[in-house]
């Protein structure tokens, strides 16, 4: 409305705005889809947490990695590595492959690391406790998590750009996440 003249010019009924149906012509046509927006790409150097998922196989391991990375949905996702099994490609998990794996996804804003079974919690519980010793990047901490879930959580808040915290926050919480949609008493 231009207020100095007190007239209503800028505004257009919507039955005879351009994309209305019908108008401009005899059949109505679809107005064209609006583009998605792209996300922006992050900066060079700007890093995010990295997430390392441990379990005793690696096809496990790569296999929630991808449901994890496809998840977050993104064309940019935060460093995700996965590792599982021996260096014989046995089962059963390596601490030097974990400390490997940590270092891969350190981009200087902490690790956060998942793991699936007993044992497993327990190799990289040991790793954690001699960090410095294993030269693993600082700061890495173990998510209590479901392995699964908490990937997904995990991967989406560090894609997101959430801090180490936030990433640790997102997976722990997977566990009081009921699947009925009701509590356990």
């Amino acid at each position: 409305m231009d207020r100095r003249a007190g007239t209503r010019t800028d505004v257009i009924p919507i039955s005879d705005a351009p994309s209305a149906p019908g108008a401009g012509s005899a059949t109505a046509t679809r107005p064209a889809p609006v583009p998605r927006p792209t996300r922006p790409t992050r900066p060079a150097g700007h890093g995010r947490v990295g997430v390392v998922l441990v379990s005793h196989s690696q096809e496990l391991a790569l296999a929630v990695r991808r449901l994890a990375l496809t998840m977050a949905g993104s064309d940019d996702p935060a460093p995700v590595s996965a590792t599982g099994g021996t260096p014989d490609d046995g089962l059963g998990t390596s601490a030097v492959l974990v400390a490997a794996a940590a270092r891969r996804v350190d981009q200087g804003h902490g690790v956060a690391v998942l793991s699936d079974l007993g044992s497993a919690v327990s190799t990289v519980l040991a790793l954690l406790a001699d960090a410095d010793e294993h030269g693993l990047p600082f700061p890495v901490r173990f998510a209590d998590a479901p392995f699964v879930e908490g990937a997904v959580a995990a991967v989406v808040t560090a894609t997101a750009g959430g801090d180490l915290a936030a990433v640790l926050d997102a997976a722990e919480e997977t566990y009081r996440q009921h699947k009925t949609g009701r509590p356990h008493l």
